[in-house]
């Protein structure tokens, strides 16, 4: 099926779409942290490259990047239609994450990024252990 509509106007309407959370990996994040008694954690902080969650304290970035938006190739979900399109959307957005990753990094953080289909795999576990082991890692001499 084509487009119902220009390729200005598509691009417009794309502009205006904002990403607002994946509720289900945050939440489940949340779990995972309350689970480990993880505490400190806070969501939506507003700074440029918006994590998903930030430790002030510990000056940790969270990020749990959508496989299809930020360039995992974990499964097959390119569309067919307007193939160029979301391949050069998704290296604009794969650059984007190198140059936040670099900006925190720069500043003395570290960043940690969580592949959604990481937390929803049967075997999310591994994953989740070792970032919880990092957070506590850092912990010490902080608390």
């Amino acid at each position: 099926m084509s487009d119902i509509f220009t390729a200005e106007k598509r691009s417009s309407v794309m502009s205006k779409v904002h990403s607002k959370g994946n509720k289900s990996t945050e939440l489940k994040l949340i779990r995972y942290f309350q689970e480990n008694g993880i505490h400190g954690w806070r969501r939506g902080y507003k700074v440029k490259g918006h994590p998903d969650f930030v430790f002030l304290d510990k000056k940790i970035a969270i990020f749990v990047d959508g496989c299809f938006w930020h360039g995992h190739d974990c499964r097959n979900t390119r569309p067919s239609d307007n193939q160029e399109y979301w391949q050069k959307k998704r290296e604009r957005n794969i650059q984007h994450d190198k140059e936040i990753t670099a900006l925190f990094e720069s500043r003395g953080w570290t960043v940690i990024r969580i592949w959604e289909c990481e937390l929803k795999k049967k075997n999310s576990d591994k994953k989740l252990r070792q970032v919880i082991e990092m957070i506590r890692s850092m912990q010490v001499g902080l608390e």
